[in-house]
């Protein structure tokens, strides 16, 4: 139990109705999951408003809430403190409930568009290689040093979040790493957590179903570096354009990572191949198994995070060595017959490019290229066609198929996907709704030394239609494909 009083600290109050010396139980965001003397955070969502909920949660036993509308008729055994943003008021009241976790260890937030998810999961990896008590806060997994939780938001509420980074000092954990996607910032979600570093990485075109324009996308992403305090350092990657501009208002240490000016890390790419990349780091080569530029672009931010932190740089270049591809991203097998098959997260018209980029950059002109794509329902429509532009001008042969289709018709969908494939394109292309099917065809398309990319799911081991979701991982898929076809 701990005093509301306490827990209030630094949030701001409008208006007090009732006592604020009282001991709380919890502080619960969810009416249904009150129990008695918990704190009700009443919420206004994008979907559902908390407020509506507020009696429910005393009936309950809540016997204090918060909100940004006091109620017309309230209950005298009830505190009531009035907010003006309930999101940002959770986020303070979860840190501090839980004794401000974040100031007791050194917590990492990787921003962008693309590659979070790598970042994130293989500075997890190098520390933890390093000899440090690691945690992780990623779209795949969740991470308290070697003890593993599954997650299904990039970043958590802010209960979630401030739970497990408490469990992650009562483990004595030194270092975490954590995904911050816009949406946790837009919804105040890292408010109250003390960052020692921020790392951006790219942005391009994705949420604009939620933030509506790219300029407010940047924004968005821009007041996660501008929060960053003095004692920490904030990495940035200024082949992006946006790179300087995440940089202009922040207080922290500016550093900065890139491939094609100057800047304090930096790499040459040497040599490509399927297997790997040798780069060549302040003179020194170092060969690593991720592939592609864009990757290059990722463990540049993790040498320069690493050596931020102070690790010793000798080390980290040995270890960056070792690491492997995340789960999902740029994930590949080799059938038998020596067909490449490629699983890749890439959700996103840059992502797409990136991939399919750096497939055609290593191989030659032998070998057929063919690309699984589609795209997800209830999500940003725009990026649509220029996915299926992208799959259809870099490929030999584009598949179109359902991703997660969620409650939108899949075959929507691929219609609007197929509105952005050029005349001259049309015959490279082929439109089918199952995606099991559609890897099965892939397969069966391709021959000796072609190359296949599933592209748009990576690391998800489900499909989500009409709100359910069915078991299905694209790497088991093609696995099972080339297992079928050597028979």
């Amino acid at each position: 139990m701990k005093k509301l009083k306490d827990i209030l600290y630094k949030v701001a109050v409008n208006a007090v109705y009732g006592d604020t010396n009282i001991e709380v139980n919890r502080v619960i965001f969810d009416s249904r999951k009150i129990q008695k003397d918990d704190v009700f955070v009443a919420q206004k969502g994008t979907e559902v408003d908390g407020h509506l909920f507020i009696q429910k949660a005393i009936d309950l036993g809540a016997t204090s809430v918060i909100c940004e509308d006091i109620p017309a008729e309230r209950n005298e055994n009830v505190t009531y403190i009035q907010v003006d943003d309930s999101n940002e008021t959770l986020a303070i009241l979860s840190s501090n409930y839980f004794d401000n976790p974040s100031s007791k260890l050194k917590l990492v937030g990787v921003t962008g568009t693309n590659g979070k998810t790598t970042i994130a999961s293989l500075l997890y990896e190098l520390f933890q290689r390093a000899g440090y008590a690691t945690g992780l806060l990623s779209t795949v997994k969740i991470m308290v040093d070697k003890k593993e939780y599954q997650t299904t938001h990039t970043t958590p509420d802010s209960l979630t979040i401030n739970r497990y980074l408490n469990e992650m000092v009562e483990s004595d954990v030194e270092y975490c790493f954590m995904e911050v996607s816009s949406h946790g910032i837009h919804q105040k979600r890292t408010e109250g957590l003390h960052f020692a570093g921020g790392i951006f990485t790219n942005l391009s075109h994705d949420h604009l179903d939620y933030h509506r324009t790219f300029s407010e996308y940047r924004n968005v992403k821009k007041m996660f570096f501008d929060s960053l305090p003095k004692t920490a350092f904030a990495l940035t990657n200024i082949d992006d354009k946006n790179g300087n501009f995440m940089l202009q208002n922040t207080v922290a240490r500016k550093r900065t990572y890139a491939l094609k000016t100057l800047a304090d890390y930096k790499a040459k790419i040497i040599e490509k191949r399927f297997s790997g990349t040798l780069l060549s780091i302040d003179n020194v080569e170092v060969w690593t198994k991720l592939i592609g530029t864009f990757n290059i672009y990722n463990l540049l931010a993790i040498l320069g995070t690493a050596n931020e932190l102070g690790l010793d740089k000798f080390q980290v270049l040995t270890i960056l060595s070792e690491l492997e591809s995340v789960s999902g991203r740029f994930q590949y097998v080799v059938s038998d017959t020596g067909v490449t098959a490629i699983v890749d997260y890439a959700h996103t018209p840059d992502a797409l490019k990136n991939v399919l980029e750096t497939i055609n950059d290593i191989r030659t002109d032998n070998e057929k290229l063919i690309t699984v794509v589609g795209c997800g329902g209830d999500r940003d429509k725009t990026k649509r066609p220029k996915m299926a532009h992208i799959a259809s001008q870099l490929s030999n042969q584009a598949i179109f198929t359902s991703d997660n289709p969620r409650t939108e018709n899949p075959e929507t969908i691929l219609s609007e996907m197929e509105e952005g494939v050029s005349p001259e394109n049309y015959k490279k292309t082929l439109t089918i709704l199952d995606r099991r099917q559609a890897i099965k065809t892939a397969c069966k398309f391709s021959e000796t030394g072609d190359i296949v990319l599933i592209a748009g799911k990576g690391h998800e081991t489900y499909q989500e239609i009409n709100g359910e979701r069915f078991h299905f991982d694209d790497f088991e898929e093609v696995t099972q494909c080339f297992n079928l076809l050597k028979k």
